[in-house]
């Protein structure tokens, strides 16, 4: 009984990290456009045009988005005076769920709601955290799904790599 669990479990997993794999944006693609309401007012992607936007989403209930956020908190303000933006976007069924979440885990940087998840959608993410770094021209640079510790050097790097020259 159990190895036959074990063997769905791996199933699935490996169809999952396969269809993880198949995003509807790839780089060079134009990104998806949004506008969705913040917590101080409208959000839309199109407002960050000619700048670096590394746009997460995200949900209350999931744990690699607790530690995700304290290092986008890093980022933006590490690379924020060279053009960066973070933009995450709740995915919550109920917005008062990500409030709770926020007020126990800041953001310093631009939130979203999206109760409906037609950006996800949009974007067809697959797990959470998911994030796609969108280019100063609007097209999709990266996209990464998760987020562990090894990853952060990683994902800086892609950052780094995308922002103008400093002078």
């Amino acid at each position: 009984m159990h190895s036959k669990w074990c063997r769905t479990a791996m199933t699935f997993a490996a169809a999952w990290m396969l269809s993880a794999a198949a995003w509807s944006v790839e780089p060079g693609q134009a990104a998806p456009q949004f506008e969705l309401a913040g917590p101080n007012g409208p959000v839309a992607l199109s407002k960050f045009k000619g700048q670096l936007v590394y746009v997460d989403f995200w949900a209350s209930w999931c744990g690699p988005c607790k530690q995700s956020f304290p290092w986008m908190n890093e980022m933006q303000a590490k690379y924020g005076s060279r053009g960066l933006r973070i933009v995450a976007v709740n995915l919550d069924a109920k917005t008062p769920d990500g409030e709770k979440f926020l007020a126990q885990v800041p953001a310093s940087f631009t939130v979203a709601f999206d109760p409906k998840g037609d950006s996800a959608k949009r974007y067809e993410i697959k797990g959470m955290p998911s994030s796609v770094l969108v280019g100063p021209d609007g097209r999709v640079i990266k996209t990464h799904a998760g987020f562990r510790e090894d990853e952060r050097q990683a994902l800086e790097a892609a950052i780094v790599a995308a922002l103008p020259p400093q002078h």
